[in-house]
């Protein structure tokens, strides 16, 4: 698999490695206890692929799975994809608020899912629901569908308005993505690695970074429902790990074992990547400090595909995400979309009174390159511009060495445990309190999450209100790592000279 055959369609991922190497195992759900070869896997989705056209979806269909981590998972997603359809994953905690946007933005044809808060949902909708697919399943599948443009995967993200966006990738984008990461030096999957993924599947990095970065390389992934740092040091040697991925608090987590214990624990694991999230310059040290191994860090985004910049083991820097992908064009932008030069340098008045501006040639990270997505879901629009450029909302600069440090971003995203918060969302949950007469939402740090959600609420005239009824209402309103764990009252918000809820002001209010 050093020079893996040409595909164009997603599922054909699998089948050349099923072709490749039939009896390895793609698949092992510890949670589970099942393991799948490639060839079973190949089976397996094509047999689901025959199930969902049986069920009425065709080409260009949206199918939502709403499954946790395993190989189940696995199945229903290449299942969708031999059946032509674009496959939208959602997280198996959302709650009936989040579920119910998905499905009146995607409109899917059927829904994959175990009863609980997604298939009542789906049902509410006169929506097909399927069971999971089960296990040791035949069927013929359709013809082999077109790849290249078709979109492939409909993953949402919050959007700054609060409500979620689809994002469109194309079999073209991802499989360039899964192209230029397999580039990198050392690569962070290799067809020997057994790669540990405690990341949701839902989520573009687990998704595509993860299993879809197993799969171009036809290595095993090694999954599980749930992190648990004190499972992690019998996981790692049982199963065998050689690569492991996960998010900065992950590692944190694991800081908190025993520094023998833990360094006993990754023996067998050559490389350790952290993304999602900014990785603090701390943890980094204490990491390689109990251990003796680097964390590689990156940067990306489901826009991306998601993987955009990647640190290299033994030029890592504090703070830096690396040097953009094989492929990956990147430059800074002023608030226009205009290059940034030495005559044009961006000051904070450009990029707004919402976020500061530390260096003199910080500016938005724009890309460009053929892993980008197609636009958002329906019309594609808000996609890269005439010449290939996508305008992030991400803010940072370029040291002497071309790595790239990120210091804010424009829309005031909260990233608690590598998940992305818009603060716009969880206003507007909270706006809906009669109690409630103003509120702004802004991250905090978190020694564990790297960052938490703080709500600042200014009550209703008269209205009796304190942090337990404001956690009661977010509960079935919002997924957990959304609602805010941090509550303050005030008389009034703190705002800039322009009329700005000063967002900063309110993450030091207590």
């Amino acid at each position: 698999m050093d020079s893996p055959e040409p595909v164009s369609h997603l599922s054909g991922l699998v089948r050349r490695a099923a072709a490749a190497v039939p009896d390895q195992a793609a698949v092992v759900d510890v949670t589970r206890g099942r393991t799948l070869t490639w060839a079973q896997l190949a089976e397996a989705a094509d047999a689901e692929a025959a199930r969902l056209v049986a069920a009425g979806v065709g080409p260009g269909d949206r199918v939502v799975i709403v499954l946790p981590n395993g190989a189940g998972f696995a199945v229903s997603l290449f299942g969708a994809l031999r059946a032509g359809a674009i496959a939208v994953p959602v997280g198996q905690r959302s709650v009936a608020r989040e579920v119910e946007l998905v499905l009146a933005d995607a409109r899917p044809a059927v829904v994959v899912a175990e009863e609980g808060v997604a298939a009542d949902a789906a049902r509410g909708a006169g929506i097909t629901v399927l069971a999971p697919a089960e296990e040791g399943a035949t069927g013929t599948p359709p013809a082999q569908p077109e790849g290249g443009e078709a979109v492939a995967l409909l993953v949402y993200t919050s959007g700054t308005t609060g409500s979620p966006r689809g994002v469109q990738l194309s079999h073209r984008a991802l499989l360039a993505n899964r192209e230029q990461t397999a580039a990198l030096r050392p690569a962070p999957v290799t067809p020997s690695d057994r790669v540990l993924l405690a990341l949701p599947l839902f989520h573009s990095f687990g998704l595509a970074a993860g299993l879809l970065q197993v799969c171009w390389s036809a290595a095993t992934v090694v999954l599980t429902e749930r992190f648990d740092p004190q499972a992690m040091p019998a996981l790692l040697r049982e199963q065998r790990v050689s690569a492991l991925a996960g998010v900065p608090s992950m590692y944190r987590a694991l800081l908190d074992l025993p520094a023998a214990e833990l360094r006993a624990a990754l023996e067998s694991v050559r490389i350790c990547t952290s993304g999602g999230a900014p990785l603090p310059a701390a943890w980094l040290t204490a990491f390689r400090e109990a251990t003796g191994m680097e964390i590689v860090e990156g940067y990306g985004l489901s826009e991306a595909g998601p993987v955009v910049t990647s640190n290299a083991p033994g030029r890592s820097k504090p703070g830096s995400v690396g040097r953009p992908l094989p492929g990956v064009e990147l430059r800074l932008v002023d608030s226009e979309g205009e290059p940034l030069s030495a005559t044009h340098p961006v000051d904070d008045e450009e990029l707004g009174d919402d976020f500061s501006d530390p260096e003199a040639d910080t500016g938005l990270v724009a890309l460009r390159g053929p892993s980008l997505f197609s636009g958002y879901w329906p019309d594609g629009a808000g996609g890269p511009d005439a010449e290939g450029w996508f305008r992030t909302a991400d803010v940072g600069y370029l040291d002497p060495d071309g790595d790239l440090h990120l210091v804010d971003r424009s829309s005031d995203l909260v990233i608690v445990n590598g998940f992305n918060v818009y603060p716009r969302e969880v206003e507007q949950v909270l706006e809906a309190m009669d109690e409630v007469a103003e509120v702004a939402v802004v991250g905090v740090p978190d020694d564990r999450t790297g960052a938490a959600v703080k709500a600042v609420i200014v009550p209703a005239p008269g209205a009796e209100l304190d942090e337990a009824a404001v956690q009661e209402w977010t509960t079935t309103r919002l997924a957990r790592f959304k609602r805010p764990t941090v509550v303050s009252f005030v008389d009034e918000l703190p705002r800039t000279p322009t009329g700005k809820i000063a967002r900063r002001v309110l993450a030091g209010t207590e």
